[in-house]
Order: structure tokens, then sequence, then C-alpha cells
């Protein structure tokens, strides 16, 4: 999708890809510059450790956590995170609603994508969060940083707006049934033989499902929601939407989004 926007833009540039070992990043990033290169994406394991090696974080970038986009801009490295903002508006194309309308649940909100969907859902104020993990300590802990976000009441006052369980947890059905979308950000579904995060059997027709995985085939998740009659999308959308925000970045100029959709879509033509 890179490469089709730089052409139709007549930027004289190619999007590569480059595989960094972890002790070899800050010596990448030093090459980065001194070869003129305008930025790059950083996906797992260098979203977190980058921090320390870059020249300024933009603040919504500090906020979540992590950095998967780089801009190089005066020989200064400046991070940013386009993987929350992304989501937002993956989101408001699919289902046409805003998650700041939403009462929200993250599988696997401990780290990686999961940590900057959550922050991200709070940056919106969305009316309820729900944060479920395997490791119940790592979500114990973003609530406490996200607990400023959620002070006020909401609705009838009933509910509690910011929640943190386990998959085991004995909860997780009542809390399912208190929300309005569930966002999988864990790699269950990267697999065709996994099981579902979710069983249908506590899933309700009026569910929104959203998979962060974007395989060509249903995940065992959205094959859930589709038991149910819930409404499922992959993560399709959102890895358009985190790639145009990166072009922007980069080039200070909108993204030409539908053909990048229909390079995504169509690779080979």
């Amino acid at each position: 999708m890179h490469n089709f926007a730089l052409e139709k833009c007549g930027i004289p540039a190619r999007y590569a890809r480059f595989h960094i070992q972890p002790e070899k990043l800050a010596e990448a990033l030093r090459l980065l510059v001194r070869n003129d290169f305008i930025g790059v994406n950083l996906t797992i394991p260098h979203k977190q450790t980058v921090l320390s090696l870059l020249d300024q974080v933009d603040e919504n970038a500090l906020k979540i956590g992590a950095v998967n986009t780089v801009a190089i801009r005066e020989g200064k490295l400046i991070g940013f995170n386009t993987d929350g903002p992304g989501l937002v508006r993956a989101i408001r194309f699919e289902f046409g609603v805003d998650i700041r309308d939403l009462r929200v649940m993250v599988l696997g909100a401990g780290g990686g994508a999961g940590r900057a969907i959550s922050v991200q859902c709070a940056l919106e104020g969305c009316k309820r969060l729900v944060m479920v993990n395997r490791t119940l300590e790592k979500v114990e802990a973003l609530q406490r940083e996200l607990e400023p976000y959620f002070t006020g009441a909401d609705g009838d006052g009933s509910e509690e707006r910011l929640v943190a369980l386990s998959f085991e947890s004995s909860d997780l059905g009542f809390q399912l049934q208190n929300v309005d979308l569930v966002i999988n950000a864990t790699s269950m579904g990267m697999k065709q033989s996994d099981s579902s995060p979710l069983s249908s059997s506590i899933m309700s027709p009026g569910l929104l499902v959203f998979d962060t995985i974007y395989t060509a085939a249903r995940t065992p998740l959205l094959r859930a929601a589709d038991e149910t009659g819930a409404r499922g999308v992959n993560g399709f959308s959102m890895l358009l939407y985190q790639g145009a925000l990166a072009f922007e970045i980069w080039f200070n100029r909108a993204a030409p989004l539908e053909g990048m959709r229909s390079a995504l879509l169509f690779p080979d033509l």
C-alpha cells in the first residue's frame, strides 16, 4: 500500500522491509539517519524498546507507551503511534459509530497493540472499558494508569466504567453482556486451529466484534460471532488506516486512501 501511495503522489522513494534483531535496533536507527531515510515503521519486538532511542516522542505515543512509526526530520528521530488512531478510524468505517459512544472490551489488553488500543479508548472517552488479559497483574497496572480518564459517572452510574479481569474470571460472561464492542488484540486466531478467545455461548446478537488479525479466512472469534448473529470484521481496515496515518506523518499530506485499500486487497495487480 505504501509503494502504491508513493507512486500515486509522485514521491521518488520506496518502502522496503528490513529484519532487524533487537540488539541491532540502535545501530539501525543511526543508519537510517545517515542514509537519508524519511521514516520507518516498527513492529514487535521494537515498539517499546525504541522509546529510549528516539530524540522526541509524540505525546499520544508516550501515553500509549509504544511507537510504531518514526519520522526523520532534520536528523532527528521522532516517534509516533498510529495503532490507536488507526483503530478509531477503522471502527468508524466498519460500524458507523465512534468509540467514544461505546462500551468496549479489549482482549489481550496487557501489552502491544492491546495496550495501545486500551489507552486510545480512554483518550477517546469511551463510555466504559473492560480490559481482559491472561496475566491479570498487567491489566491491573494499566487500570491504575487509566483511572483518571474514567472518574465521572456514565449513564445511570450502575456500571463500573473501568474494569480489569483475566480470561479465567467467572465475571467474564457478565461483563460481556455489558459492552457494545469487543476488540481482539490477542494472537489467538493467527492459526485456523486456534480456539476462539470467547465462546459463542456468552456472546449476543447485538455485539460488535473487531478482530485485529487480518487473515483472509474468518478467524475463530469471527466464526463464533457468526454463530451468535453478532456483527464481526477483521483487522484489515485498521492495517489500512494506521498505514495511511504513517504516510501523512512522513509526508505532511493526505494519503491516497482508496488506492491504498485496493493495493492491499489486490496486491498482484
